[in-house]
């Protein structure tokens, strides 16, 4: 299994990302995907999290971004508005699957590097 990510970008304060992440491989079911970040000097956190029948964002990030699937492609998608510098980090695509591998296990994709100027 391999998660594919892209889209991010040097961005304004107030402008908008959208930032894709694409699950690969022997995807035999995704029980979860979505988004965590880890700004210089911080812990990683979520910042959303989809398992289909649910969505869950962090506090900072409600009302402002909005976490997308596509089932038919194994494609989430983050769209990003209203950033604020706040927002600068590095932004890890995640995926709970089960695979080839027989067991459910968390995936990561590569960081992308989102950076909000003031």
């Amino acid at each position: 299994v391999q998660l594919q990510a892209s889209g991010g970008g040097l961005v304004q304060a107030g402008g908008s990302l959208r930032l894709s992440c694409a699950a690969s491989g022997s995807t035999v079911r995704i029980y979860a995907m979505g988004w965590y970040r880890q700004a210089p000097g911080k812990q990683r956190e979520l910042v959303a999290v989809t398992t289909g029948s649910s969505t869950n964002y962090t506090d900072s990030v409600k009302g402002r971004f909005t976490l997308s699937r596509d089932s038919a492609t194994n494609i989430v998608y983050l769209q990003m508005n209203s950033l604020k510098p706040e927002d600068t980090a590095l932004y890890y695509c995640y995926g709970r699957i089960f695979g080839s591998t027989l067991m459910v296990k968390d995936y990561w994709g590569q960081g992308t590097l989102v950076t909000v100027s003031s």
